[in-house]
């Protein structure tokens, strides 16, 4: 039996990935600065979260392939607290971001056009592109006393490209680096975007977890995509993995605004008619879901800001005495500007592969992401998680910075 390319990825487990296996199954302790699942990271749920699944409402079966109206008025209500007015019918719901990834790449691309994506960012677009047989190439983000779009290197991936770019891609705020496309970008993007007919895909899964940072840029500026008129096709994806933290209930969307989006979704409609796969309990339960989100985000906006701070408290100790400092303060670690999201990236003496450092913090017991894994360099960065139970939290960053002061102090 003959497979395809485009499913040849791959799957042989990493080192990384089996020392930390074979260290869980030893039992041996294992501080988890990685933890992004809201479900397992200690939050209290409420007790009845469970039961509009029960609801008698949940039997009745309606094919609409946009999702339910009642679960679509859900996210209109959202966006609508959020700023933003939109009407059910851009709205088309989804069991993931993937798949509502799947369906913009079909819509916008045939096979071996180019998408521009975000880099840093998580590593998911990659496999998304080879099932779709599509092309990827960076949207740089570069980082100078905090992370900007490199708009002119986005321009040059445009002109240097050997086949028809489609559209670009952002993660509003951006995973790992926590960047807000500031109003100032997204209208200067949207310019270049109206001179190559791009469409702009915006992914705001951690919208709602702006942080409160002195200093930090107008409201407009972290304001939802679907409240800015760029006068260019925009495609926005989320759902309540993070939104409602419940990954496991797979319940997304996409909503689509500006010129051209009415044609867009009678295409889109038939994909979404074509899969079906939104099941009918969670549609009946997204609403509840939705207009109950305020809890759990604020104990996770809690959490972030505590661990933040802990971070901040525990470089800055370590720096007393190693010149170890603070955010962008010191010359062994520090932590570059945050705006949103729940992750940290730490930027390390640059002496080995990061992947060395990890495997080893892991004989430790702490385990963290290497900077690559996010599209970085292969040495001087790790990538943290802010969303952890705040005591495992601290003994695991103070592990890390023992760590790095002991094999790495001699850095100058």
């Amino acid at each position: 039996m003959k497979l395809s390319k485009r499913t040849e990825w791959d799957t042989e487990e990493s080192d990384l990935a089996r020392a930390h296996r074979e260290r869980l199954a030893a039992g041996l302790p294992v501080y988890d600065l990685t933890a992004s699942n809201p479900t397992r990271c200690g939050f209290e749920y409420p007790a009845d979260l469970l039961s509009p699944l029960a609801d008698v409402a949940a039997f009745d079966y309606d094919p609409d392939p946009r999702g339910s109206l009642r679960a679509r008025e859900a996210v209109c209500r959202y966006y609508l607290q959020r700023g933003a007015s939109i009407e059910p019918d851009q709205v088309i719901l989804t069991t993931s971001t993937s798949e509502a990834y799947s369906y913009l790449f079909k819509l916008l691309c045939d096979p071996d056009d180019t998408v521009l994506v975000p880099q840093p960012s998580y590593p998911l677009f990659d496999f998304l592109a080879v099932a779709e047989a599509i092309m990827l190439a960076p949207v740089p983000l570069v980082y100078d006393h905090g992370w900007q779009l490199d708009l002119e290197g986005l321009r040059r991936q445009i002109r240097s490209s050997t086949s028809v770019t489609r559209a670009v891609v952002l993660v509003h705020p951006n995973n790992p680096t926590g960047h807000f496309t500031k109003l100032d970008e997204a209208r200067e993007l949207a310019s270049i975007c109206r001179e190559h007919g791009l469409a702009l895909i915006v992914d705001e899964v951690f919208l709602d977890y702006g942080l409160e940072i002195a200093g930090q840029s107008e409201a407009e500026d972290t304001a939802t995509f679907a409240a800015r008129d760029l006068e260019i096709p925009v495609f926005i994806v989320s759902g309540i993995s993070k939104i409602c933290g419940l990954p496991q209930m797979k319940a997304a969307w996409l909503v689509a605004v500006g010129p051209g989006s009415r044609a867009a979704l009678k295409r889109l409609e038939v994909l979404a008619d074509t899969y079906l796969s939104m099941n009918a309990p969670v549609q009946s339960a997204l609403p509840l879901w939705l207009d109950s989100r305020g809890g759990i985000q604020e104990q996770i906006r809690l959490r972030v800001r505590r661990n933040l701070a802990a971070l901040d408290q525990i470089l800055g100790e370590q720096g007393s005495k190693t010149n170890a400092g603070k955010a962008e303060g010191g010359v062994l670690v520090n932590h570059l500007q945050i705006e949103g999201g729940w992750y940290a990236v730490l930027r390390i003496p640059a002496i080995q592969r990061d992947e060395q450092t990890v495997r080893e913090l892991l004989d430790l017991g702490v385990w963290v992401h290497p900077g690559y894994f996010f599209g970085m360099g292969e040495s001087g960065w790790l990538v943290v998680s802010l969303l952890g139970a705040a005591a495992e939290f601290s003994v695991g960053i103070s592990l890390m910075i023992n760590y790095l002061q002991r094999n790495q102090v001699g850095y100058r």
